[in-house]
């Protein structure tokens, strides 16, 4: 599978959504998209992101940065 990376550090909600967003709009099915953030909110926001839009959350790790890895379906 094609990884991506984007960084969202020192970005505040709703900005990383919206970068994230922009960029999966970019990939082919199947392609995947790392990310990194620092907003506290981003878990949540991605959680909720990935639902809505019906892609998958393949990886998500706490730390600084955060890190999550999404799949676009």
């Amino acid at each position: 599978m094609e990884e991506h990376s984007l960084d969202c550090c020192g970005l505040k909600c709703p900005m990383p959504i919206v970068r994230i967003s922009l960029a999966m709009k970019g990939l082919a099915v199947g392609q995947r998209l790392r990310v990194q953030a620092t907003d506290p909110a981003f878990r949540a926001d991605l959680e909720a992101w990935v639902r809505r839009l019906g892609h998958r959350l393949l990886e998500y790790r706490e730390g600084t940065p955060q890190q999550a890895l999404i799949e676009k379906l």
